[in-house]
């Protein structure tokens, strides 16, 4: 595939629009039906380690049966229905079934405690509700009284419940191309509820119309056939990666979709699956990284045979990447490639990606080179679910460190203190019930306020230096960014994750957690106890840890860089007071939850 810079800027918002004019989800689903009838759709393991599969033609009498069934519990157009649901292959049937009775899916983090129910579904609105087992159920009948909107509840699993999926595949089937007219482009075809790290959770409107101009500008980016390949879908479907990724791209580009309900199975369902398009949050990536370097460890003599692979290999995949590399230097990487990281790849099932992209939080970038000089195509991708996903990214042509630049037809420029702005037709209509929201983020020629902070190259390629609201202003008056201590820390071997802190403090400082993977191994190769709350008080590995920051301090100038780390007896989990369901940091949860230890490191 071609490296040559593309012309971004050749491609307008109004070509995409015009190009969909008229165009919904609905049409896309049938399209895509009439053309993939007889291919995979979706797959998912069963309880007994084997595997089914719907075909596109199974999908769509199964949606037809789901949309009559919606119809025969009086669900209506414009209505909401209420989705608790992991990645499940039900999910995908009743998601697309709302759309052909007009109404809006909102999908809601499975970890939402009994009152985040209670307000997500009275701010949207909600008439109807389906759960997945008798502990969502649960969840949602403890508040049922407190929602007013609310009638029925399904149950896909269990016998709790109004109804259960089996009900809806007994109703009558609705002809999709007939119930496909009643969804409009200007209709909501879904809400995306922000993770509320800044204040109450705010509804996210996306129509019709930003889905499908979305899915065709990021498809242009792809710029290849995606039929029958192979994405596992893992993340939350109330994250608008997630959404885009393996299930709007996943119907519009005909994608085999592989449903893993557990997120920390991912890596173990790659090593079956072998995807050839992945999404990544960065800890799904610093896990296998962690993982394969482990794994390394326990065999020093093959480590170093590995690392000087590495070390030979890397200027020239840059130069590949870009296209400037001589033939004997392709040649040079091919041998490297197969004597030594074509087998790390396929033990790890990522020997078929030609797709991997990653995005939602910052990612080392000697992380991504790491990747890429081991033939694993990862890329960044930035966007928001404001802007229905991408509004940079680059899959192929990629500079580690950058986010991409502009996606076709998204206008992409910095404010005059350096915030990204964003206009086109991915751009949301609005917060919902939250006007002054909206205004504080859309202005009135079109522009989407992001409250990042980035740079801009002179090739248009986009760096997030970090959230407006996040930079760290020291007692000296100095503005730094804590996502990039955070990203060069978490290059440490020892350390799994990180938090940077400094605000009206003398120093930066920071706490880590150290990851599994590389503790073991390193606890294996010197015979200790490789408990995590022993070994963040063993005397050695404070030590390495403390000696790996001198090294990634380096690059950081003295009032920047990190003094001091407290390492923590234990992990963060997403979906937590400190880390958000795609492991994006709580700030506030942290430094609540941490308050003792911060303050140990700058005691007297």
């Amino acid at each position: 595939m071609s490296t040559e810079l593309d012309d971004r800027t050749a491609t307008s918002s109004d070509e995409i629009s015009a190009n969909n004019e008229g165009r919904t989800l609905a049409m896309i689903f049938n399209e895509r039906v009439a053309e993939s009838g007889d291919l995979t759709a979706i797959r998912w393991r069963n309880d007994d380690d084997s595997w089914s599969e719907w075909t596109w033609n199974d999908y769509a009498d199964r949606v037809a049966r789901a949309a009559g069934g919606l119809a025969e519990r009086g669900v209506k157009r414009g209505d909401r229905i209420l989705l608790m649901i992991r990645n499940v292959a039900e999910f995908h049937i009743l998601d697309t079934a709302a759309l052909f009775v007009g109404a809006t899916p909102v999908s809601i983090y499975n970890s939402s405690s009994p009152e985040q129910i209670e307000y997500l579904a009275n701010d949207a609105g909600a008439t109807l509700a389906i759960v997945e087992n008798e502990g969502f159920y649960n969840s949602l009948a403890s508040v049922r009284e407190s929602i007013p909107t609310l009638g029925s509840i399904g149950v896909v699993d269990g016998s709790a419940g109004d109804f259960s999926f089996e009900d809806l595949m007994a109703a009558d089937p609705v002809d999709l191309a007939e119930a496909a007219k009643i969804a409009q482009p200007d209709d909501l075809a879904t809400l995306i509820y922000t993770s509320g790290t800044t204040g109450p959770s705010k509804g996210v409107m996306i129509d019709h119309a930003n889905a499908v101009w979305s899915v065709d500008s990021t498809s242009r980016v792809f710029g290849m056939d995606l039929v029958g390949k192979r994405v596992i879908s893992y993340l939350p479907m109330a994250h608008i990666a997630e959404r885009m990724m393996s299930h709007y791209l996943g119907i519009y580009r005909g994608m085999e979709v592989t449903c893993c309900p557990d997120p920390t199975q991912v890596a173990v369902y790659a090593r079956e699956v072998h995807p050839h398009v992945m999404f990544g949050v960065p800890r799904v990536w610093e896990k296998i990284y962690a993982g394969v370097n482990a794994a390394l460890a326990a065999d020093p003599e093959k480590q170093q045979k590995v690392a000087e692979a590495i070390e030979a290999a890397a200027p020239i995949r840059k130069k590949m990447t870009i296209g400037t590399a001589s033939k004997e230097e392709i040649e040079t990487y091919e041998f490297l490639d197969a004597v030594a990281f074509s087998t790390i790849r396929g033990l790890v099932g990522l020997d078929e990606l030609i797709i991997a992209s990653t995005g939602a939080a910052p990612i080392p970038a000697e992380m991504m080179d790491w990747f890429r000089t081991i033939g694993v195509p990862l890329s960044e991708v930035y966007g928001l679910s404001e802007t229905t996903g991408a509004m940079t990214y680059d899959a192929f042509r990629v500079k580690a460190g950058f986010v991409g630049r502009q996606t076709p037809g998204c206008e992409v420029k910095l404010a005059e203190d350096g915030e990204v702005l964003c206009r086109g037709g991915n751009v949301f209509r609005g917060y919902l019930n939250q006007p002054e929201k909206t205004a504080e983020v859309l202005d009135e020629d079109g522009w989407f306020h992001s409250g990042d902070i980035g740079e801009i190259d002179d090739e248009g390629y986009l760096r997030i230096v970090d959230r407006k609201k996040e930079l760290i202003i020291t007692a000296g008056g100095k503005n730094i960014s804590p996502a990039n201590l955070e990203a060069a820390l978490k290059m440490i071997p020892l350390v799994g994750q990180a938090c940077a802190i400094g605000d009206q403090r003398p120093f930066v400082s920071a706490i880590v957690t150290l990851d599994p993977d590389a503790a073991s191994a390193w606890a294996a190769a010197n015979g200790v106890d490789a408990d995590l709350a022993s070994l963040s008080k063993n005397p050695d590995v404070v030590e390495a840890v403390n000696s790996g920051l001198r090294d990634a301090m380096a690059n950081f100038n003295n009032a920047e860089a990190v003094k001091k780390v407290a390492i923590l007896e234990e992990e963060w989990l997403p979906d937590t007071d400190v880390l958000t369901p795609t492991s994006k940091l709580k700030r506030r949860g942290i430094h609540a939850r941490y308050s003792d230890e911060i303050e140990s490191l700058y005691a007297k």
